[in-house]
């Protein structure tokens, strides 16, 4: 891991976090739609590319760390732990349906993020108890972009994931910058887009407006 937590107290910053989708990004590469995420003030990215081979994403994951790292943005792969542990990478994250928590957390270094898909209050306690950094809701709102997504869980739904546990949750599913501060709202400590940004004509600024409405309103709490 190259990763260097952002703040002099470690804390990572999950408030603009930004997930990559090939299919999305207008032809654009990853390493251009992560360059100007990051620009636009992305505070976390999520490498997520199902269909790429082991050898590719390793590839790609070195790649994005390359420019991530300086800027001390975690890179968080998603799914894959062993790429994740391959590349070095800052962190992974899985799905109901992946590597139970604490099972990763026998193989992961200590100081490796790890996040957990939830839709309920019930799961979030237990990715807690088994050792998850934080923790990734939703569908919150209806999304066409993860087909496994489900019924959106609502607004109510996240406020209830949020109360349940005391790692940081992050809003995820529909999301973009008019409904962003509502997430936070509801106790999410960010907002994680898909479209929203790495879909936009302009990456850079899309990535802005959904920093500013996130700050506005984690600033008033």
């Amino acid at each position: 891991m190259i990763y260097l937590p952002g703040s002099e107290s470690g804390v990572i910053d999950y408030s603009v976090y930004v997930i990559t989708d090939s299919k999305l990004s207008r032809g654009r590469g990853h390493l251009e739609v992560v360059e100007k995420a990051l620009a636009g003030g992305a505070t976390c990215i999520q490498l997520r590319e199902k269909e790429l081979s082991s050898r590719e994403l390793f590839n790609l994951a070195r790649e994005l760390l390359r420019v991530t790292a300086p800027k001390r943005v975690p890179l968080i792969v998603n799914d894959r732990l062993d790429v994740a542990l391959a590349a070095g990478a800052d962190g992974v994250h899985l799905g109901q349906d992946d590597l139970p928590p604490m099972a990763a957390r026998r193989i992961i270094p200590p100081e490796m993020i790890l996040g957990v898909s939830v839709d309920n209050a019930g799961q979030a306690v237990e990715a807690q108890r088994l050792g998850a950094s934080y923790l990734g809701a939703g569908a919150v709102f209806g999304t066409g972009t993860k087909l496994d997504a489900g019924e959106p869980i609502g607004l109510e739904a996240l406020a209830s994931i949020c109360r349940s546990v005391n790692i940081p949750v992050v809003g995820i599913g529909g999301i973009d910058a008019q409904n962003a501060g509502e997430v936070i709202k509801a106790g999410a400590a960010g907002a994680a887009v898909i479209s929203a940004v790495v879909a936009a004509e302009d990456i850079a600024a899309a990535a802005a407006e959904l920093k500013r409405e996130v700050q506005k309103e984690l600033l008033a709490r």
